[in-house]
């Protein structure tokens, strides 16, 4: 065989497999491009075929560009390569790597409905039926309720959600970092370089604000009424805790907890079954009073320092409305520098606020927005984009 003979990529059932694999991977989420594709071709000529463990190396070397994507892999290839019964007599008993015989994640669900798609004579024409997707479409799906949708629509706006990222809005601090263009004299920085010259200044240094991120903490609502929106909000909170590091989240129903470290897993799957296997109390009661009081008084001097912007998401529905509600709410207010209120009921355009429990937390937010849209959860992000306000805190309601 030549070096000719390399650059051309084999034909027959061979390609097809190994380009039904690469489909399979780009709908579980992994970047394949069709460079990758024809490497992979060309490199199964270098190869023994009927070796698992040098075809498996060999394409997750080609496949796998980032660590997170190496767990999909593994289970992509143990699935489709056990499903293809065309290559049953090409593929020997020699083991897996140890880490591809790990138990199937939740990230397995996703591999699974790659791999339950049509056959790959009928992609194009799912492909060319998407393409068609009028704007008036798009319209509908970006404006729908949550809680409305099918299905095959949430499947739609998690993969919407998931693309979606927070502008690093800066916030001023007290610091300074040397810098060329800043207001102030680095004396000391100067002084020491004058030392090179016999103490003739000649090169003035300069001090800079240093300009930080603000933190983000979120505190969402997992109780039976907000049953119908709370994966989709953590799909959303995985998305902005992947492209920011300063974001804190904790859920609550009847107790509250920390899933700030379950979030951070980069596989929005797993991060969500972290998240999952680490609460008692989804889609139960609602205890706000008793959660925010946990908060204020155990987690607020950690998170909500350095100016922190403070998402609550919750319909408002308190089980126990007392006096105590309104205190820790007030206390939340006056721990962080801007409290947004997320709530889903302001999709109803006669929304009023006749619960006690609203009533009670209303005046002691900043914002009031609703939350139950692709179109809502836009408009969040380009609030938390803008430069907050300075000197007033006013109560906003904004339509979806």
């Amino acid at each position: 065989m030549t070096i000719i003979d390399h650059l051309n990529p084999p034909t027959g059932m061979m390609a097809d497999n190994i380009v039904g694999f690469a489909r399979a991977l780009r709908a579980a989420g992994l970047p394949v491009g069709p460079g990758a594709v024809i490497d992979a071709l060309n490199a199964m000529q270098l190869i023994e075929i009927g070796n698992r463990g040098d075809l498996y190396a060999t394409l997750q070397a080609i496949f796998v560009k980032r660590h997170e994507h190496a767990l999909v892999f593994a289970q992509a290839f143990a699935l489709f390569f056990r499903a293809a019964e065309d290559w049953k007599h090409m593929l020997d008993s020699i083991p897996l790597p140890d880490h591809a015989k790990k138990k199937l994640k939740p990230a397995s669900r996703r591999v699974q409905d790659a791999l339950a798609q049509p056959a790959t004579h009928e992609v194009p024409q799912q492909q060319e039926q998407e393409l068609r997707l009028s704007v008036s479409d798009k319209e509908i799906l970006q404006k729908k309720d949550f809680a409305q949708m099918s299905a095959a629509e949430i499947a739609q706006v998690t993969r919407a959600i998931a693309q979606m990222r927070l502008p690093q809005a800066e916030l001023r601090t007290r610091r300074h970092a040397p810098d060329q263009h800043g207001l102030r004299l680095d004396l000391r920085r100067t002084l020491r370089g004058s030392l090179r010259t016999g103490g003739d200044i000649v090169d003035i240094r300069k001090l800079g604000r240093i300009d930080r991120p603000s933190p983000i903490v979120a505190l969402l609502d997992i109780s039976g009424s907000m049953s119908e929106y709370t994966r989709l909000f953590l799909h959303f909170l995985h998305a902005i805790t992947d492209a920011r590091k300063r974001v804190s989240v904790f859920l609550f129903g009847t107790r509250l907890t920390n899933v700030t470290r379950a979030l951070r897993e980069r596989d929005p799957d797993e991060a969500l079954a972290n998240c999952s296997s680490a609460v008692e109390d989804w889609a139960g009661g609602t205890r706000i009073s008793a959660s925010l009081h946990v908060f204020n008084k155990q987690w607020a001097r950690r998170v909500l320092g350095q100016g922190a912007i403070v998402l609550l998401i919750s319909d408002g529905l308190e089980r126990e409305a007392d006096a105590k509600l309104s205190f820790e709410m007030d206390r939340l207010h006056r721990s962080c520098r801007r409290l947004i209120w997320l709530n889903p009921l302001l999709r109803f355009g006669g929304f009023e606020a006749k619960a006690q429990g609203i009533k009670m937390m209303l005046p002691h937010v900043d914002e009031f927005r609703p939350v139950h849209n692709l179109t809502s959860m836009q408009a969040l992000i380009a609030a938390l984009s803008a430069p907050p306000p300075v000197h007033q805190r006013a109560l906003i309601r904004s339509a979806a």
